[in-house]
């Protein structure tokens, strides 16, 4: 049975917390005690990992999005109910900036300002805002696929190593170009706490787009399940 809706927005709003918290820990490690302590990798791997660990914890509660974009992208695959969205949006805003403010209060200004997100050097807006909308659309397509598609043989137990996987590998080869956030969330929430949102539009206008149509994308090449007969056994295509 599908917890009640209350029961969700707390899972979602307590996952959020945990998987900007553990990543923004990664970048107060490279501020705080220098390069050496955590290399970039290891920021990716804490955002990366991170999710992951929250989508083992609240996923079978709330379907583990923790970011408004695979929200949008499910409803937009026809996988999650639109009239819901707006809530998790809340939820995951909520614990977005309650991490952020728990960074704030432990690491003080500098350490928040570090966890904003902005493109790389020498990198346009349109570039990081194009890149954030296409990683993120590739997101969508992997979290739909292997959290929602029962006929993928690495449905459900492999859901949230996969898409931990992905945010790993997007923030390591991405990050640097773009920002790497792939989560408005994730970029809202510290933007608010810190007051700067100098370039927070690439952060919520790209993952969105990508995020809806990632969603679309999926809906359009999924292929339908074949509902059995009265009596026969259960079959998919």
């Amino acid at each position: 049975m599908i917890p009640p809706l209350p029961k969700r927005i707390a899972a979602e709003a307590i996952g959020t917390f945990g998987f900007f918290f553990i990543g923004f820990c990664g970048i107060a490690a490279a501020v705080t005690q220098g390069a050496g302590a955590v290399q970039a990798l290891g920021v990716a791997a804490g955002f990366g990992f991170g999710l992951a660990a929250m989508i083992f914890a609240f996923g079978h509660v709330s379907g583990g999005h923790f970011n408004p974009a695979v929200t949008l992208g499910l409803a937009a695959a026809r996988r999650f109910p639109l009239a819901e969205a707006l809530p998790y949006w809340i939820a995951q805003l909520a614990g977005g900036v309650a991490a952020a403010l728990v960074v704030r209060a432990a690491f003080g200004a500098n350490v928040l300002d570090a966890t904003v997100n902005a493109p790389g050097a020498g990198i346009s807006v349109a570039t990081a805002g194009v890149l954030e909308a296409i990683l993120t659309l590739l997101f969508v397509l992997v979290v739909a696929a292997v959290a929602t598609d029962r006929r993928a043989p690495w449905n459900s137990t492999f859901a949230p190593l996969a898409i931990g996987l992905f945010i790993f590998t997007a923030a390591t080869v991405c990050g640097p170009l773009s920002g790497g956030s792939f989560n408005p969330a994730r970029s809202l929430a510290p933007a608010l706490v810190a007051g700067d949102g100098a370039d927070l539009w690439i952060y919520l206008v790209g993952p969105l787009v990508g995020g809806a149509l990632g969603g679309l994308a999926h809906a359009l090449l999924r292929e339908p399940e074949v509902r059995p007969e009265s009596g026969a056994a259960v079959a998919t295509s």
